[in-house]
């Protein structure tokens, strides 16, 4: 029998799912409502006719939550079909895009590396050149499949009120050099992959380039991919050496699925 491995560290990187925590616009807080073991007594006499209050140890029955979200509450994998209705127009031909049921198991479970943009501006929009000047830094060539992280200054912020409006984004230019060596997953410590909306409306009202809406997301028209939203902790990670595993969870023809994201160290 081979030895079982003792020697692996893993790093959580994903934030939590919690009441009065701000990780989104107010109109899209999660909200969890917590039942307490004696609360559900009433339940489980139902699940279980003949039984009385009293049949239950110490009065009590099950801790239960009831939860109200949106399949992008708290970290999760947005699915090709987030960005748009079909996908890979330059890559074999456009096609109707994958729900996250469909998004290839491969994909969530693959070495990591991780980008640090935390030096860039909040609104910023990250190119091409400045994606190829960062892995030169760190002294990485992609390889397909790599999940790729980036570190922004909102990653910092999680929780603070200026939270959804921090970081740096993934422009279009920036994703499409990233999908075009073989990327399929990528992730982000802000609210999104794009720049914060607040500094693309008003880069939208001065130039009347409508192009520059959620850019980096409608990548996704022309090679399909996926990506983490609201991922926590990129500080902890070095550049390279660890696996990302982030499996979403099934929801069938969704387009995100929640996920826990973790960073996998073999020491």
């Amino acid at each position: 029998m081979r030895p079982r491995k003792t020697n692996r560290r893993m790093v959580d990187l994903s934030i939590f799912l919690e009441n009065d925590v701000l990780s989104d616009p107010p109109p899209l807080a999660p909200k969890i409502t917590y039942q307490t073991h004696k609360e559900t007594v009433g339940e489980f006499m139902s699940l279980l006719p003949g039984t009385q209050a009293e049949d239950y140890p110490d009065g009590e029955a099950a801790a239960a939550e009831w939860v109200t979200l949106t399949t992008h509450s708290g970290t999760h994998l947005d699915a090709p079909w987030h960005f748009h209705s079909t996908q890979d127009a330059k890559n074999g031909g456009a096609r109707p895009s994958m729900t996250i049921d469909q998004v290839p198991l491969e994909w969530c479970m693959q070495p990591g590396v991780k980008l640090d943009f935390r030096h860039l501006p909040d609104g910023h929009v990250v190119s091409a050149a400045e994606v190829e000047a960062e892995l030169k830094r760190i002294d990485w060539e992609l390889q397909p499949l790599d999940i790729v992280v980036v570190n922004t200054r909102a990653g910092q912020r999680y929780g603070q009120p200026d939270y959804v409006r921090t970081g740096c984004g993934m422009g279009y230019e920036a994703t499409m050099y990233l999908l075009e060596r073989g990327v399929r997953l990528t992730g982000t410590d802000a609210w999104s992959w794009d720049a914060p909306f607040v500094y693309t409306s008003e880069k939208i009202r001065q130039t009347g380039d409508t192009s520059l809406i959620w850019e980096g997301h409608k990548a996704g028209r022309d090679i399909g991919y996926c990506h983490l939203e609201k991922l926590h902790n990129l500080e902890a990670l070095p550049p390279h050496g660890f696996t990302v595993a982030c499996f979403p969870h099934k929801i069938r023809a969704a387009s995100a699925g929640w996920t826990r994201a973790v960073a996998i160290f073999e020491e």
